[in-house]
């Protein structure tokens, strides 16, 4: 499909998750994962994930731009497959749900397709001041 140009999943800090998750030894990050199309509209794909992080003191002391886009594009999927279906199998239908979604938004893009594009992690300025330098 030539409207679609890339994936991107967009991280911040859960506020939703309250302060006493976002503190020095705590953390919760939400992702948004979206659709972009070459006229600059995005399209929202999953809104429901993120993850969070717990440890010794200093806890954003560990992480990385890499890391947390790593983690990024594992939180939004494909997901592991539960018994009795394979990773191949559980891929197929991860893209077929997403490719849906667009379709219900009005563009019309094949799964294959959809895998294909490339996937760009955006990390939000709350986040960037947190890690080190």
């Amino acid at each position: 499909m030539r409207d679609a140009e890339r994936l991107i999943t967009s991280l911040d800090i859960d506020e939703a998750a309250g302060g006493e998750f976002n503190d020095d030894r705590r953390t919760s990050i939400s992702a948004l994962h979206e659709l972009e199309l070459a006229d600059g509209r995005r399209l929202t794909l999953l809104d429901d994930r993120g993850w969070s992080s717990s440890g010794p003191g200093s806890i954003w002391a560990y992480q990385s731009m890499e890391s947390l886009a790593e983690t990024a594009r594992t939180v939004v999927g494909p997901d592991e497959p539960p018994e009795g279906r394979t990773h191949e199998e559980e891929t197929a239908l991860h893209w077929a749900h997403l490719a849906d979604i667009v379709q219900e938004q009005g563009v019309y893009i094949e799964a294959g397709e959809l895998a294909a594009l490339p996937h760009d992690v955006d990390v939000s300025s709350a986040i960037r001041a947190r890690l080190p330098r």
